[in-house]
């Protein structure tokens, strides 16, 4: 598309150019062929009027002075005024003007810039008499002068003059030629059909370059433009020249810059608008599995609660052993819900990061040691061997009270997935970045689909299970949110024989 456009606005210069050129060619031939006899004519019929005029005006200043235009010389021969003879000699040799002045007396020519003074007044007189093979056209006619065109029967044409003086005695005889005219029209023509010919082709390869000059830089522009189109602003104007169309490139150049800081900024803010909705759907999603979640948890223990409380009070318990299991239960199952809300409630202060962080530095072995100690009794039951050396001191400097809650849930639930008999491996170690921890217990692995859903909200690998200790599927979220608030991370991988989770912290110092 883009080189038609070019070959047509290329051609279409080229054409408009060559028909001025063809037009202004014919237009000189039509001239030249028509107009310079016109002009030649009026041209002669000037020269010899201002002749006439200048010989009248000296022959009245001779007759005002009382001298004749024939004197005598030194040697008694006769000779016309000098002044006189100067002016017929000037139109003679510039101008090709045969001036002849005749005596009206004698009929007789007094002087004669050729020696054709005589023949010069029969061939007038003949003319004005009305040969009729004489045709004759009057060009200029005034009371005391005429001048006009005729065509000999030798096929010879003349421009002739013929008049009185102030003196009215002296007549004034002009002549000049006009036969050699039309010739030299007609060589002139066939010299500018020559020189038409050979300007025809050099105004054609001329104009070629000069149209190429002008549509290239266009074609250029409309490349661009093209892929100013597509979006694509890589193309640039490269022209170096001093007219509007360097402006117009120049100004493409900005407003393809423009344009391309304009849409990166819409697509920046298009993805972090993407991202925004499709975070807001998550969240969507979230909202729903929380409501979804907390509702599936509460429903079991408000259920028991409900129905306990219903039968002690339509008296179905009457003694006391009776009446103290459905209390015990209502208080197991009320603990169970209180316990829950703490958890969701540490957890939303978390990731809302209104949870402050009171960091200090404490013995992580220390701790771990402590929450073994509390927890020895459920380690006891499960009759499971723990292993962990509780001699290599590591300080980190955390939130301890989160820190111990972290540990805590990851302690518990070894003991809630160990096999009966199975062993738990602690470990507590350093390098020069991170303070890591983990928990080791054999057992039962995680699915592999599930390994990275263990940290949502309420999900459960194996729900009876979970319901057996009291799970509630928060513990490992609250884990994960303390942890990366912290500005560490978590961990959990499946074992030959069992699982790990862990989770190491940068090593910070107060």
């Amino acid at each position: 598309m883009i080189k038609k456009f070019s070959h047509s606005l290329r051609v279409k210069i080229t054409l408009v150019i060559l028909l001025l050129i063809s037009i202004l060619l014919l237009s000189i031939g039509i001239l030249n062929n028509f107009g310079l006899t016109w002009y030649y004519q009026n041209e002669k019929v000037s020269e010899i009027h201002e002749a006439y005029l200048k010989l009248d005006n000296e022959v009245q200043k001779l007759t005002d002075d009382g001298q004749s235009i024939i004197g005598e010389s030194a040697d008694n021969r006769s000779v016309v005024n000098e002044r006189v003879s100067n002016i017929i000699l000037d139109y003679s040799n510039k101008h090709n003007i045969t001036i002849a002045l005749v005596d009206s007396m004698t009929n007789k020519a007094i002087y004669s810039s050729q020696r054709e003074g005589d023949m010069l007044l029969d061939r007038i007189q003949e003319s004005f008499i009305g040969n009729k093979n004489i045709t004759k056209k009057v060009l200029y006619s005034s009371d005391s002068y005429t001048i006009i065109l005729h065509n000999t029967p030798q096929n010879s044409s003349f421009i002739e003059g013929f008049g009185y003086c102030s003196d009215n005695q002296t007549m004034v005889i002009m002549s000049t030629p006009v036969a050699g005219l039309k010739e030299s029209v007609n060589i002139s023509n066939k010299f500018l059909i020559y020189v038409a010919i050979i300007g025809f082709f050099i105004t054609v390869i001329i104009t070629f370059l000069i149209t190429k000059m002008i549509t290239d830089p266009i074609l250029q522009l409309a490349e661009i433009s093209v892929k100013m189109g597509k979006l694509d602003f890589t193309a640039r104007y490269t022209g170096n020249r001093n007219d509007e169309i360097q402006i117009l490139g120049q100004n493409m150049n900005y407003m393809s810059d423009k344009l391309k800081k304009a849409i990166g900024k819409l697509r920046e803010a298009n993805e972090v608008l993407k991202e925004d909705i499709k975070r807001k759907e998550a969240i969507d999603e979230m909202r729903k599995d929380f409501i979804a979640n907390v509702s599936h948890e509460l429903k079991t223990p408000i259920s028991l609660i409900q129905g306990y409380a219903e039968g002690l009070n339509e008296g179905l318990c009457e003694d006391k052993e009776s009446r103290k299991y459905y209390t015990e239960v209502i208080m197991d199952e009320s603990e169970k819900m209180n316990k829950m809300v703490k958890q969701l409630l540490t957890l939303s202060s978390l990731e809302s990061g209104n949870s402050i962080l009171h960091k200090e530095n404490f013995n992580l072995t220390s701790l771990t040691e402590g929450v073994l100690n509390s927890t020895s009794i459920l380690i006891s039951e499960k009759n499971v061997k723990v292993d962990f050396d509780t001699e290599k001191d590591i300080f980190l400097y955390a939130d301890e009270f989160k820190i111990e809650e972290v540990v805590t849930n990851y302690i518990s639930n070894a003991i809630n997935h160990v096999n009966d008999n199975g062993t738990i491996r602690i470990n507590v170690s350093e390098d020069d970045k991170d303070i890591c921890f983990s928990v080791y217990n054999t057992g039962k692995q995680i699915p592999e689909k599930d390994l990275y859903n263990v940290w949502e909200k309420f999900f459960k690998v194996d729900k009876a299970h979970s319901r057996s200790y009291g799970g509630s599927g928060i513990g490992l979220s609250i884990v994960k949110a303390i942890v990366e608030a912290h500005g560490g991370a978590v961990r959990v991988v499946n074992k030959t024989d069992g699982v790990e989770f862990g989770f190491k912290i940068p090593r910070m110092k107060e």
